[in-house]
């Protein structure tokens, strides 16, 4: 099934991280985003301007609260966005990370 068609399910704190075999296996399902220190994935944006960035940066934080899972977010340079996930806690990536990179890449396009 194509990540942006599932959803987010509860993680416990008993889970572990994804491998980092998995991970890179879903890292090609979604479009430029990079894993960092082998526990979470980010990815830049750029926009036109301020606006835009906040506009991109609310439908996120839409998409997050419908999955239940919430990345950080990051507006710099007043028109670029770094999102940042990880499963807080787990303390790492887990698929649901996957799951709303691909569904933030299908708003962005």
């Amino acid at each position: 099934m194509d990540l942006k068609n599932k959803k987010s399910i509860p993680c416990e704190r008993t889970e572990k991280p994804l491998t980092k075999e998995k991970s890179r296996k879903l890292l090609k399902e979604i479009n430029n985003w990079k894993i960092v220190n082998n526990k979470m994935i980010e990815k830049d944006f750029s926009f036109r301007d301020f606006k835009e960035a906040v506009k991109f940066t609310n439908k996120v934080a839409e998409i997050a609260e419908s999955e239940g899972h919430h990345p950080n977010i990051y507006i710099y340079d007043y028109r670029k966005v770094k999102i940042s996930l990880l499963t807080h806690a787990i303390e790492g990536l887990s698929e649901n990370d996957f799951i709303l990179a691909a569904k933030i890449d299908e708003v962005f396009d």
